[in-house]
């Protein structure tokens, strides 16, 4: 005879305890000895056991009955008879489905389990076993394991990770392939003489993939398509996704940035640093108050043009003297008709910059630029269309942009190196003189009313919001970078001794080594006539060459 080591029930054979295991005769199923939940053999209940009741972290499991199982009630030894004797014994605890409990008391049977009580309590405590979350973590591992399906997820997990490793690969490929042809595009385009018929380079403006033109979305499509992204990886909860989904959308419906990459304050922190320090700054020169906009999800890897001028547009609507020709323009750009009414009050009572777009409306705004007949040239190479793409800006389209804003602006294009190794003094010179003109003085720090200034080399723009000129005579520029996390610019608004949060802002003579470099400045308002003057010469757009 050999015993079952779970219920204790003696068989003929190893084969019959094999069998028993699996299927019990209609009758005799084994019960937990733990809730009295029926199985349908010693396997199934061994199953049951270690998913439904799991061992505490600092308690050791009960060992499955080797001998005659105890009553888990009163700990009596009651062998095969357990189920009859917690029935006679223990009945006002526990019954079975269907039995009548002879006293007519009202039964509780478990939605899960089908396990019935006389007793809501103990029922109550017997389905949070079930609802506890690692106990149906276990019950689906199990699961699994007896459905053999363990083995299949391993597999498309492999077969997943394979397919991601291919498709990076074909992608960086794609890249590749796109980038030699953009390169014999630009050659074919400089033998046609192209431009030599618009004296402003516009090769600063054309997007790495075809303008960015390639139907692969922009803005919108690839923020969500990033928080897919992490909400695969785990990183991010999917109410937290739909909520964010629900916030960009809100934004774009009404052109206004959310102000999520915004950091203020950086100018007046700056201010207070240098009337403090007096170790090796002679003067310090700064723009009119600038926000930093840093790259978001949304625009990761292509949208450091916009950002540029959501910071100069910034700083426009702090100073006066561009306030009142902006905000009319920008409020009845960006706010739908019927909407209008509705959000006035908010957003006369919202400081100046929550009028900053979004990075959508800018795309808009400059095909409207190009509607109204600015750089017909530059307009040909987007296919007359920004929005909805992820094409990358330059100097000519924030030129046209801040020219049918009614902006006087101009570009001055230091298009060779002037100095030795590759170095550009010409330009550090040109950017002191903006500064300093009507700003002359021996205060040390020179808060001007200067705009910052739009920089842009090839595959990248920042925003030049002041300029050092050191005891020893030279000078650095003091750099915007929409590159730089706002954690990292939130260093800047902390008052330190050492300055050390000043490196991600500098930039000597020998950092900036570009084969050529442009740059927006803005100088003043435009008459109706002005800019009607400016769109006609934007026909052709030319640049000021420096040297």
């Amino acid at each position: 005879m050999v015993v079952c080591d779970i219920c204790g029930q003696a068989l003929s054979s190893e084969a019959a305890v094999r069998r028993h295991a699996q299927h019990a005769p209609p009758g005799r199923q084994p019960r937990c000895p733990l809730c009295g939940a029926a199985a349908p053999g010693c396997d199934e209940l061994r199953r049951h056991i270690e998913a439904a009741h799991p061992a505490l972290p600092d308690a050791p499991r009960p060992e499955l009955a080797v001998g005659p199982p105890e009553c888990p009630f009163c700990g009596e030894v009651a062998g095969q008879e357990l189920e009859a004797h917690v029935r006679t014994r223990h009945r006002h605890l526990l019954g079975a489905p269907g039995t009548d409990t002879g006293n007519d008391e009202q039964l509780y049977e478990c939605p899960m389990c089908s396990l019935t009580c006389t007793d809501i309590q103990i029922l109550e405590e017997h389905v949070d076993l079930h609802l506890e979350e690692h106990n149906f973590s276990e019950v689906v591992y199990f699961g699994m394991l007896f459905l053999g399906i363990d083995g299949n997820i391993r597999d498309l997990e492999l077969a997943q990770q394979l397919q991601t490793e291919e498709d990076e690969r074909q992608r960086s490929e794609e890249d590749k392939r796109e980038r030699e042809e953009f390169k014999k595009l630009q050659l074919l385009r400089i033998a046609k003489g192209e431009f030599k018929k618009c004296d402003l380079n516009h090769a600063y403006s054309i997007p790495k993939r075809q303008y960015g033109l390639d139907n692969s979305g922009g803005y919108k499509q690839q923020y969500l398509k990033n928080m897919e992204k992490e909400v695969d990886r785990g990183s991010m909860q999917p109410f937290e996704y739909h909520k964010r989904k629900a916030e960009m959308m809100e934004c774009l419906a009404f052109g206004i940035d959310d102000g999520k990459t915004k950091t203020s304050g950086v100018i007046e922190a700056l201010c207070k640093y240098y009337q403090n320090d007096n170790k090796d700054v002679r003067r310090v020169w700064l723009s009119t108050g600038v926000d930093h906009f840093h790259s978001s999800v949304g625009d990761r890897g292509w949208g450091c043009g916009y950002r540029n001028f959501q910071m100069l547009l910034s700083s426009l609507l702090q100073n006066s003297l561009y306030n009142d020709c902006l905000r009319a323009r920008l409020t009845r750009s960006m706010i739908p008709i019927k909407c209008l009414l509705h959000h006035w009050n908010l957003l006369w009572k919202e400081s100046d910059t929550a009028l900053i777009p979004s990075i959508p409306k800018i795309q808009s705004m400059i095909e409207d630029a190009w509607r109204e007949g600015f750089d017909p040239h530059g307009a040909s190479h987007f296919n007359n269309r920004l929005r909805g793409s992820k094409a990358w800006i330059g100097a000519c389209e924030i030129y046209s942009l801040l020219t049918s804003l009614r902006i006087k602006c101009q570009i001055i294009d230091f298009h060779k190196p002037t100095g030795a190794m590759g170095t550009h003094p010409r330009l550090f010179e040109w950017v002191l003189h903006y500064y300093s003109t009507d700003n002359e003085g021996g205060a040390k720090v020179v808060c001007t009313s200067k705009p910052p200034i739009y920089l842009q080399h090839q595959g990248h723009s920042r925003t030049v919001i002041g300029i050092e000129e050191k005891k020893n005579k030279t000078l650095c520029l003091l750099l915007f970078d929409p590159g730089c996390p706002s954690q990292e610019m939130q260093k800047l608004l902390k008052q330190t001794s050492d300055g050390t949060s000043l490196k991600l802002l500098r930039k000597f003579l020998g950092s900036l080594k570009e084969k050529q470099y442009q740059i927006v400045a803005v100088g003043g308002v435009l008459s109706l006539e002005e800019k009607a003057a400016r769109c006609c010469a934007s026909q052709v757009l030319t640049s000021e060459k420096i040297p």
